[in-house]
């Protein structure tokens, strides 16, 4: 897209920011009470939320989450959460509900909330706007433009942790350096941090060693030549042509090597979990961080976050991204396989001609080996709308409607018609002439839609993630060109660790992928390779957010 010749100047760049606000404030939760009815906001949940059901069920179907406390009403649902779901309150409180206290470390990230929604105690009183949770961190942003966050230590900003935060009272000194030493040494080690129990690459099933036995066994089923699959081209359908997408050389077995590795580091966790559970408990202090302001540039105001396996994205009001937290897939986008990033760094979304790339790297990128930006490729737009995070893969998006991605490529979840990874910000090509205008990304695929309400995923698809019919991986973005999402404009989507959702602008929602805990909201624990419409008993949807094991819709009673 061309760039206006005063896109630099201060006047231009300061109406820039305002239009980006308004549009956030049109379009987010806290404008949804435009009549009476709108005060009738429920939420509803299906998945796995073991303290949300008797006997720490999944819920198959559809049910109504408790109201927050104090009488309030409910804003927005947020993604992302192992156990745990989260949603903001119009009060602009954050509410945590589903996780137990004795599930491990990655469940106390949401705090010994139970069967009902509780507010998750931050240090500041501004009303929340916006939130996400990953594997074992949440993010928050305030209306003030804050970013607070607390989780898994490695993914919470070192520079702003205090002494209460650090393990055993650790301070600055030579004993806070030893710590430090301690986790890049394990981080460094291929059977470190990932391999420990409840671990993102290890176990991404609940802490139940009969369950993850029966999915190494579906996991191996799934995981062969997952690469033969026919695809549409993008380009092709804007020509209305259809032919087989493209594929890597060898992608089937990468993809299936993948398999099997994982599989062994599966086993490995279980015995590690089986064998030192106390240990594992008694660590979790010593990983877990609270709730801390997290430290930008002077003036730098956040309107939204996502949050990853171990890593975060935050995407400023004036389209500039940052980034901190684990890299060493590329998924910070910096140009390089940086493991721990330990304070916010911009990400470089645009080449070097771009005013916004002048603008936030002038004197911010000292102290870390950033891309070189003469090898970055023309980047339509000027800023950036919207950031995704997936397991160990990110993406956003720009005004001009185009797909950025980077990091693990492993799975195609690049969509670069490759398994390599991305260690830079790389535009998805492929869908060129077609603008997004939302994204999400899952552990090992990424789906989007455009502004013509079309679906297009890419990525693993062992259990039916992408919704293409098949559990064929695919390298390039596909259409969902199914019967069931015939004449359907999709207007939002979120991904779960392997399911997909969206909703439409007539307030329906459809689901696929895995279903082993009910996160279709079909009433059975049957995966499913196609979209299905979830049933909402007459209502409307207005939000839906995955989280990675359970499904929340925001809704309101049809008249």
């Amino acid at each position: 897209m061309p760039v206006d010749d005063d896109v630099g100047s201060k006047p231009h760049k300061e109406k820039r920011a305002k239009e980006m606000g308004k549009q956030i404030r049109m379009v987010s939760p806290q404008r949804v009470q435009q009549d009476g009815r709108d005060r009738q906001l429920r939420v509803l949940m299906w998945g796995y939320l073991p303290a949300s059901s008797p006997q720490r069920a999944p819920l198959l179907h559809p049910t109504q989450a408790p109201p927050p406390m104090n009488d309030q009403g409910w804003k927005s649902v947020c993604s992302g959460g192992c156990g745990f779901a989260m949603a903001i309150s119009d009060g602009g409180k954050v509410n945590t509900w589903g996780s137990t206290g004795d599930l491990g470390q990655s469940y106390v990230t949401a705090g010994k909330h139970e069967e009902r929604p509780e507010p998750f105690p931050l240090p500041s009183e501004s009303p929340i706007i916006q939130a996400a949770a990953g594997w074992a961190h949440c993010a928050v942003v305030t209306d003030r433009g804050e970013v607070y966050t607390w989780g898994w230590r490695e993914c919470v900003p070192a520079s702003k942790l205090s002494t209460e935060a650090n393990p055993k009272g650790l301070g600055s000194g030579s004993d806070r350096e030893v710590y430090d030493a301690q986790l890049e040494e394990r981080d460094g080690n291929e059977e470190g941090l990932f391999s420990r129990p409840l671990s993102l690459t290890d176990l991404v099933d609940p802490p139940d060693s009969a369950l993850i036995s029966s999915m190494d066994a579906t996991l191996k089923n799934k995981c062969s030549n997952p690469s033969k699959g026919k695809a549409s081209s993008p380009i092709e359908k804007l020509q209305g042509q259809s032919s087989k997408g493209l594929k890597a050389p060898g992608a089937g077995a990468l993809v299936e090597k993948a398999g099997e590795e994982g599989l062994k580091k599966r086993r490995l966790a279980i015995e590690q979990s089986t064998s030192s559970e106390s240990s594992t408990m008694a660590s979790d202090e010593n990983v877990s961080a609270p709730p801390c302001l997290v430290t930008l540039h002077p003036g730098v105001q956040i309107i939204s976050v996502a949050a990853g396996g171990r890593h975060t994205l935050a995407l400023s009001d004036k389209g500039q991204v940052w980034g901190w937290g684990y890299g060493g897939e590329g998924q910070l986008g910096l140009g390089t396989r940086i493991r721990t990033v330990s304070s916010p760094h911009p990400v470089p979304c645009f080449g070097s001609g771009s005013p916004y790339w002048q603008d936030i790297h002038t004197g911010t990128n000292k102290g870390i080996n950033m891309v070189d930006v003469a090898f970055l490729p023309k980047v339509p737009g000027s800023h950036i709308k919207a950031v995704a995070c997936g397991g160990r893969h990110s993406a956003a998006l720009t005004d001009a409607g185009a797909l950025l991605t980077f990091g693990w490529g492993l799975y195609g979840q690049c969509g670069q018609g490759s398994t390599d990874d991305e260690v830079s910000p790389c535009y998805v090509s492929s869908l060129g002439g077609l603008p997004v205008k939302a994204v999400a990304a899952g552990l090992w695929h990424t789906v989007c839609i455009t502004e013509s309400g079309d679906v297009y995923s890419f990525g693993g698809n062992q259990f039916g993630q992408l919704g293409t019919g098949s559990d064929q991986a695919e390298l390039l973005p596909r259409l969902l060109d199914t019967p069931a999402l015939e004449n359907v404009h999709a207007t939002s989507v979120s991904c779960g660790a392997r399911h997909s959702a969206i909703s439409t602008d007539t307030g329906r929602i459809f689901c696929w992928g895995w279903n082993k805990y009910g996160q279709l909201g079909q009433g059975d624990a049957v995966d499913r390779s196609s979209p299905v419409e979830v049933p909402l008993e007459g209502s409307c949807a207005r939000e839906i957010a995955c989280g990675w094991w359970h499904t929340l819709g925001l809704v309101v009673q049809s008249t």
